[in-house]
C-alpha cells in the first residue's frame, strides 16, 4: 500500500504493507494517492508521539546501520541525542551514523530529525528546514501535554 500526507509545504510519502511493516517513506513537493496509516497522519497533526504499529523494514537488518537505527529508535519522543552519542551506544563512528541517517530510507519512523550535530541541527535531506519543522512539532506537543525539560531548543 502506498499514500501521503500533508506536512507543512512537504507530503510524507508512505510505502507499506498489511504486516504494518514500511519500506519507505520520503518526503515529495506532490501528494501521492492513496490510504495513510492513521499513526502517521495523527503524528504529522500533532496528536500522537507514537507510530506504532508501524516498524520499519530497514531496522530489522543485522548491519551496523540495522544497531543504529534500532539505537535511533529508542531516543523519546520530543528529545534528541547527537551523531556521537549514538556511535558510542552501537560501537562505531558519528560519521557512520551520519551515513546512516542520510541512508535512512524511513525518516520519522526511524527518527533521524532526533539525531543532531554537537553543534547544531546537523543534515536533513530533502530539506533541512523539515528536521526543524518535525522537532518543532514535538516540542509543541510535549509542552501541550506538560512534559518539562525539552531537549530540542535549536534554531
Amino acid at each position: 500500500m502506498e499514500g501521503s500526507a500533508r506536512f507543512g509545504l512537504w507530503f510524507v510519502y508512505i510505502r507499506w504493507d498489511s504486516d504494518n511493516v514500511v519500506s519507505r517513506i520520503r518526503f515529495v513537493r506532490q501528494s501521492v494517492s492513496g490510504p495513510v496509516p492513521l499513526s502517521l497522519s495523527q503524528y504529522l497533526a500533532g496528536k500522537t508521539t507514537t507510530l506504532s504499529p508501524l516498524s520499519s523494514l530497514h531496522e530489522q537488518d543485522d548491519t551496523v546501520f540495522g544497531r543504529i537505527y534500532r539505537e535511533v529508535k529508542t531516543i523519546p519522543y520530543g528529545e534528541t541525542r547527537t551523531y556521537k552519542e549514538i556511535a558510542e551506544s552501537v560501537g562505531t563512528g558519528a560519521r557512520v551514523v551520519g551515513m546512516a541517517m542520510k541512508r535512512n530510507l524511513t525518516p520519522i519512523l526511524i527518527p533521524c530529525h532526533r539525531v543532531v550535530s554537537t553543534g547544531g541541527l546537523g543534515g536533513y535531506t530533502p530539506d533541512i528546514s523539515i528536521k526543524q519543522d518535525l522537532l518543532n512539532l514535538e516540542e509543541r506537543v510535549r509542552e501541550r501535554m506538560g512534559f518539562n525539560n525539552s531537549s530540542i531548543h535549536l534554531s
